[in-house]
């Protein structure tokens, strides 16, 4: 299901089509697990292939940290270099919270700022009884 809004769709009714015990004997009147889970939406990744500013972002290379400077739109221009001096810039978007400075070592794919995703993910757990209508 979706992608839906949110805050009209606080809850969702899914229907279920139970199969017929007395059509098929393969089916058993007994109590079925049912699992549900969705996720609201954050770490998506633009029709560009760039990720929206709700990932971490990783180091693109390893290397010190020479610098960290604010762009106009108040991203953190991250400048890296490695090992054998090569320089590579990274833009991390604004309203992220950085988890390195200036100086720190960092390996490739290592999170440069703080995870916003926590806790994006819903589950429930519930089941089903499939019984006679008669009953």
């Amino acid at each position: 299901v979706g992608p839906i809004a949110g805050k009209t769709h606080q809850e969702l009714i899914f229907p279920v089509v139970a199969p017929d015990p007395e059509k098929s004997s393969d089916v058993k009147y007994l109590t079925y697990p049912l699992y549900a889970g969705g996720n609201r939406g954050r770490g998506q990744v633009y029709p560009t292939g760039e990720k929206s500013n709700m990932n971490a972002f990783g180091a693109v290379q390893a290397g010190q940290i020479s610098e960290i400077t604010s762009t106009e739109k108040k991203e953190s221009n991250i400048t890296i270099i490695s090992s054998d001096g090569t320089s590579t810039s990274q833009i991390v978007p604004a309203g992220l919270v950085l988890t390195v400075k200036q100086g720190d070592v960092v390996k490739t794919d290592q999170p440069l700022n703080i995870d916003p995703n926590v806790g994006g993910f819903g589950q429930e757990e519930t089941e089903i009884v499939l019984q006679k209508p008669a009953r």
